[in-house]
């Protein structure tokens, strides 16, 4: 891709779409903070048991499995509100739950309808998740892939400033109203969610008037490919193999063969009188039973996008799945003790919270921004390699914080480098992943590979306290940097294939204007 001047880099952040992604952000970070931080708080100022909350904090599901159901949204259109178009109609319908939830969340009190109140924001979480695959899939759509860095800023200053206001706002606009950990009051909280209800209405307002998109004529054929019975079916079917997988092997691992191999137990008795090995015989029929020819059937839908991915980049979709599945791993692994390591370096809950709300919010912003600058002037390699540098290199400024104590000065510069490249290296991964998307079924594929990208690390930052407890914090963060080598080994790979496929750029033909109708109607991208 040519250089672009730093002029023509600044005017991609003044198109009217990232006015419409800063608000589209904002309308993002309001619920997804208010059903998890700002909702246990509520809880527990109710009076609700810890092992509650705990088990109400499952309801964050709903955006690990999001792209279960994205398939409808790239396939079907909805009735009545259909006619806005296939991306405005699925926001509108979101964030209509989403209001009318935060307002249903406030009638209900925690002390007298707990089970209703954990009802509705289960509603919420999934209609907030939906919003999230609309989104995303909207961006994608609405821009070429050089200006997706700039939207992806543009959409994570609003998120980032709606995840503020929504946390410390919250609680501040609770204790005004009055309600404290000492006088509990439901109509202060209930007042609280209402007027946040109220500040999703600006983002309803920008979904209905907005540009829908265009739909190529092959996409438009691609949706009809599937009825809506056909969709529900392929979610079903993929939610049972989902659950019926692990389940399976559980439940194997439970189930007594040490008494047939060396106690005398018959094989029968096991089968009749093991309860373990009762559940995964019926876990593995519903296995193969998803897995036959009928059940293939059935995930078509589902399976579709995931085949297209494959297809179209054949043997280095590897390299690129390992790409995306690593590059976060750094600073998601380290990010997990974060705030645990601040409090045990001896500073005050004040202190961390000045600094990661003000340093913290303003340096992530200014390296969002400045990434989707960069990347439109140079290219998205580049900055990507880069964001992974600094991802990785900033885990070092911890690791000197370890050693230097309770040192505010280094806090500061920590937390706002910290936030600063992993701004960059957000914008710079949103631009990389939606280059990989194919419009076909960007809905999908955006949903499924920003799954993959928080999978391994999260997995991996769920042993981060044993890694702190065995090796101490100094290893820890030395260990968190290393992280990051691979995936600046991959981002070398796939740069260097990139720039040998590109080789010389001969001079093009001008194209016959059956060919070129044809290319404007593809929905493929190239990375």
């Amino acid at each position: 891709m040519p250089r672009k001047t730093w002029r023509a880099a600044l005017a991609a952040y003044a198109s009217p779409s990232t006015l419409v992604l800063l608000l589209l952000g904002f309308a993002a970070g309001l619920p997804y903070m208010l059903v998890f931080s700002t909702l246990s708080v509520w809880l527990r100022e109710a009076g609700v048991a810890r092992e509650t909350i705990g088990y109400a904090s499952l309801i964050g599901l709903a955006y690990a499995f999001k792209w279960v159901w994205s398939p409808l949204l790239d396939q079907w259109r909805l009735p009545f509100l259909g006619k806005l178009g296939r991306r405005r109609s699925w926001l509108v319908l979101s964030q209509a739950l989403v209001i009318l939830g935060l307002v249903g969340m406030g009638f209900c009190d925690p002390q007298k309808h707990l089970s209703w109140l954990i009802a509705i924001a289960v509603v919420v979480a999934f209609a907030s998740a939906t919003q999230d695959i609309a989104v995303d899939a909207y961006r994608l759509e609405i821009a070429e892939d050089s200006r997706q860095a700039a939207l992806a800023a543009s959409y994570m200053s609003g998120y980032r400033i709606a995840a503020l206001l929504a946390t410390a706002g919250a609680l501040f606009f609770a204790e005004g109203f009055g309600s404290t950990g000492f006088n509990y009051q439901h109509s202060a909280w209930a007042g609280t969610y209402v007027l946040f209800g109220a500040l999703m209405v600006p983002a309803l307002i920008t979904s209905v008037f907005m540009r829908e998109p265009p739909v190529p004529l092959r996409t438009q054929l691609q949706a009809g490919r599937y009825s809506f019975v056909h969709q529900l079916a392929s979610v079903f079917v993929l939610i049972v193999l989902l659950v019926s997988v692990p389940a399976m092997f559980t439940q194997l691992y439970y189930t007594d063969f040490a008494s047939v191999l060396f106690e005398g137990v018959s094989l029968l008795d096991l089968v009749l009188e093991d309860r373990a090995l009762l559940r995964a015989i019926l876990y593995i029929t519903l296995t193969a039973l998803c897995l036959s020819s009928m059940g293939r059937r059935g995930l078509a839908p589902v399976l579709t996008p995931v085949n297209d991915f494959i297809l179209r980049y054949r043997w280095q979709a590897f390299l690129l799945l390992g790409l995306i599945a690593t590059y976060r791993m750094s600073d998601t692994v380290m990010g997990v003790m974060a705030n645990v390591f601040y409090i045990d370096q001896g500073f005050t809950k004040d202190q961390i919270a000045s600094v990661s709300k003000i340093f913290g919010l303003i340096m992530t912003l200014v390296g969002a921004g400045m990434g989707g600058l960069l990347i439109v002037r140079f290219g998205i390699l580049p900055i990507l390699l880069i964001g992974g540098i600094a991802s990785a290199g900033t885990n070092l400024l911890f690791l000197m914080l370890a050693d230097m104590g309770a040192n505010l000065n280094m806090l500061i510069l920590t937390i706002s480098l910290d936030n600063f490249s992993s701004g960059l290296a957000t914008s710079a991964f949103v631009a990389y992943l939606s280059s990989l998307t194919n419009l076909k079924f960007s809905a999908t594929q955006y949903a499924l590979l920003s799954s993959i990208m928080l999978l391994l690390p999260r997995l991996i930052g769920g042993y981060s306290g044993v890694m702190v407890e065995k090796f101490g914090y100094h290893n820890f963060f030395l260990i968190t940097a290393l992280l990051g080598v691979p995936t600046l080994l991959l981002i070398a790979l796939h740069w260097f294939q990139e720039s040998r496929r590109a080789g010389p750029t001969p001079t093009p033909e001008p194209a016959p204007p059956q060919i070129v109708e044809e290319s404007q109607e593809s929905s493929q991208r190239a990375v």
